[in-house]
């Protein structure tokens, strides 16, 4: 509500007493006065004076249309509008206010309308309707029309790039989102608090340590870094990295500033390498500064409890977000509680978390439940969740693998076959394993037995070394997950040549990565049990810190451990 001296309601009663009423040559007052009432939250009080208003114009259409920017009431006054007797037109505001209204609206389909009328009335290529119709594109996943829209304009300015990057980096496109950054700054086109901030949300879906650091350097010099949405990208993108040191940095810098999302980030830094005891104080320091937790905070203190394994402190903080908090968790919140217990050896009480919680099960819970089964050995269990999951999603490729996986580990070779034909026959294709590593900027990815790489021999002849290194200190290579039939010496090839471990041998070479410093490894599928255990021998010989981001959580090797407990 407005303060007295500018509340609408006095201000209009004023000009009542004053003789003033709605009239063409009075209209830029009450023009004014509709968007005052729409700030101050009387939104009844702006539409009745709105008809009150004899001659409306296109300002006055807008105001109001504005004024229902988040209802679909919006679309309406706008189609009042274009039928108007007097033909009002609409204009560059009107259209991005509208187009703003159909993104925050579910199942809405007026944008291809509105953009063969932004043609009619010479309003397409203008930034302010451009940038609103990639907005919207981007926000109904039409992602070719939002690209279409961008690239067909011929002026583009900061905000049309702000719209595209974080369009794109939103949509799982980090890689394209970075392209239109760069070509901004190529540009000269200034950035902005959306198009930095965009830009370390598509950094933070690859994990690409060196552009995080590059983009928080060009954030410094612009003066944004300084920001509350920048600083939590930067956390953001820092903790996804794995680097969680450089995220507490920025977040000790900014934390006065910071608002729940920040604290939430640097929560979900810590939550994803299972540094509960962080995770709980920066809680209990958000609480002492009177910022209320959300949904995600919760969230994050759960994955922090399910990654460390602890079902009981998972189901007690699951139960003081309900009671104490009366916040309702979602099904995501239940998938920490069903995996902390899956985790510790509690399945059956895993599965009766997923069957009685108030949401039905998702391929999320199962493969949580599944997973669980693998690493418990639990082989009969482990087929009715992957039925379940498949059930779900047929074409689940990760089902069948885990399901395999399990039977190889209880040496019921037979099912493990029968897993393999049911795979063939329903034409799955296992997605093929990649490992990346940047370095310089670049992105080297590798694919099991991979031999494209320039520097193939010396990448080869260093994991020869390393495996013969690690041999000497106790490593066995695990056969589980590979059938018995295989001869011994393919079993070692396979085994060896591994994405993740042609990874670690190219970041070991010499003018790679500097020495003493972190490898940073990504790869698109869960970490086998064979590279786990060599990369633990690894970390001791090499003297070195090897980060791994799977596809589950990240895995920090260092003196012959594992962050993750041995279970992922």
């Amino acid at each position: 509500m407005a303060n007295l001296e500018t509340d609408p309601r006095r201000i209009h009663a004023q000009a009542i007493k004053r003789g003033v009423t709605p009239a063409p040559q009075t209209r830029a007052f009450f023009n004014n006065l509709i968007t005052l009432y729409s700030n101050s939250n009387l939104h009844s009080s702006a539409l009745h004076l709105f008809h009150s208003i004899p001659c409306p114009n296109t300002v006055t259409w807008t105001s109001i249309i504005s004024a229902f920017a988040n209802s679909s009431l919006a679309i309406r006054l706008f189609v009042s509008m274009l039928r108007h007797p007097r033909q009002t037109i609409p204009n560059a505001r009107t259209l991005a206010t509208l187009l703003k209204t159909c993104a925050s609206l579910p199942n809405n389909s007026l944008g291809p309308q509105l953009q063969s009328l932004s043609f009619k009335l010479s309003l397409y290529e203008n930034p302010f309707v451009g940038s609103a119709f990639v907005s919207l594109y981007c926000k109904t996943r039409e992602l070719d029309a939002a690209r279409k829209v961008f690239d067909e304009m011929s002026e583009r300015d900061e905000v049309c790039f702000g719209a595209i990057i974080t369009g794109l980096a939103q949509n799982k496109k980090p890689v394209d989102a970075l392209q239109y950054f760069v070509e901004m700054r190529r540009q000269d086109v200034p950035s902005t608090v959306h198009s930095v901030s965009g830009a370390l949300c598509a950094v933070s879906k690859v994990a690409m340590l060196e552009q995080c650091m590059i983009i928080h350097g060009h954030a410094m010099v612009t003066g944004l870094a300084l920001d509350a949405y920048v600083g939590t990208a930067l956390i953001d993108g820092y903790g996804k990295c794995g680097l969680v040191e450089e995220a507490i940095e920025v977040f000790n810098e900014l934390d006065m500033g910071l608002n729940v999302a920040g604290w939430n980030a640097m929560m979900a830094g810590y939550a994803q390498q299972g540094s509960k005891e962080n995770v709980v104080e920066l809680f209990r320091s958000m609480e002492s500064r009177g910022i209320e937790g959300d949904e995600y905070t919760f969230l994050a203190v759960l994955t922090a409890f399910c990654n460390a394994g602890m079902p009981m402190e998972t189901e007690l903080w699951l139960n003081r977000m309900k009671v104490q908090y009366r916040l309702e968790p979602k099904i995501e919140h239940y998938t920490c509680l069903v995996g902390a217990l899956g985790r510790a050896g509690r399945l059956d009480e895993a599965e009766k978390v997923a069957l009685t919680m108030p949401y039905k099960p998702d391929a999320a819970v199962w493969r949580v439940l599944l997973s669980s089964c693998a690493n418990n050995v639990h082989p009969d269990m482990a087929w009715r969740m992957a039925e379940k999951l498949l059930k779900i999603d047929p074409n689940d490729d990760s089902a069948y693998v885990i399901l395999s996986n399990v039977f190889a580990s209880a040496a019921r070779w037979d099912e493990v076959k029968k897993v393999w034909k049911m795979m063939r026959d329903k034409r799955v294709r296992k997605e093929v394993g990649r490992s990346w590593i940047e370095v310089l900027g670049g992105v080297n990815v590798f694919f099991a037995g991979d031999r494209r790489h320039d520097r193939r021999d010396e990448i080869y002849a260093k994991l020869t070394e390393l495996m013969a290194e690690i041999e000497k200190l106790g490593y066995v290579p695990n056969w589980d997950e590979m059938l018995h039939e295989v001869e011994e010496k393919e079993k070692r090839d396979l085994l060896w040549y591994h994405s993740e471990k042609l990874a670690v041998a190219y970041g070991l070479l010499n003018g790679v990565t500097p020495p003493g410093k972190p490898l940073r490894i990504l790869k698109n599928l869960r970490i086998c049990k064979d590279c786990h255990q060599a990369f633990k021998f690894i970390s001791m010989v090499v003297q070195r810190e090897i980060l791994v981001r799977d596809v589950h959580r990240y895995h920090r090797f260092l003196n012959g451990s594992c962050s993750c407990g041995d279970f992922w």
